[in-house]
């Protein structure tokens, strides 16, 4: 396989395509699209969110010290893309999207009720970077659409038809190719599995 080489820069694909609310009154209440993110630590667990200083939401955020993660699906693609691009400077986004702001339980950033997973989050951590700043956060309350946990307790995610962000363009997530410790599993074990509905 022939290589070229480019220069350096964020090449880290597939990302989650996340809209994050934030703001404490009805009258600061906004959504910024964010891709750069992730886990950075599973106990306590903690995350991050990476915000241009010019953003609307970075001041917000920094005020209020919160923010809740909503994640995103197919349905939501245009919305997803809208928060991503307008500024809440000039749109009320919730009201022109027609999407629902929700109570938190724990932080005073609203959920967005459309979204299926919506992750409170408290900010313990400002790093100033460059033409971003990191909000580093600790989970703090994870809700989840009870449509998307079976009869046993089960939670399916893969049911939430899931967007991601690729150098550019959205993507669905449509087909599993395997789930964690496939690569290891016996033989026997992945042909029952299989047969499952």
């Amino acid at each position: 396989m022939e290589k070229t080489i480019w220069k350096p820069g964020t090449m880290l694909y597939p990302l989650p395509a996340i809209m994050v609310s934030c703001g404490s009154e009805k009258h600061e209440y906004n959504i910024i699209t964010i891709a750069w993110t992730g886990t950075i630590c599973s106990d306590p667990p903690m995350t991050y969110i990476s915000v241009r200083k010019e953003r609307h939401s970075h001041q917000i955020i920094k005020k209020n010290k919160a923010f809740v993660m909503n994640l995103t699906t197919e349905a939501l693609a245009f919305a997803t893309d809208f928060c991503g691009v307008k500024s809440g400077r000039e749109v009320d986004k919730f009201s022109h999207l027609k999407l629902t702001p929700v109570p938190a339980t724990k932080v005073p950033a609203p959920l967005i009720h459309e979204a299926p997973v919506n992750i409170e989050c408290r900010v313990t951590q400002i790093i100033e970077l460059g033409s971003h700043d990191m909000f580093m956060a600790e989970v703090v309350a994870v809700h989840a659409d009870t449509s998307l946990i079976d009869e046993k307790g089960k939670f399916h995610l893969d049911n939430a038809n899931l967007l991601c962000y690729s150098h550019g363009e959205y993507y669905g997530l449509k087909r599993s190719l395997g789930k964690f410790g496939y690569s290891i599993m016996k033989k026997k074990t992945r042909r029952n599995n299989r047969k499952k509905p």
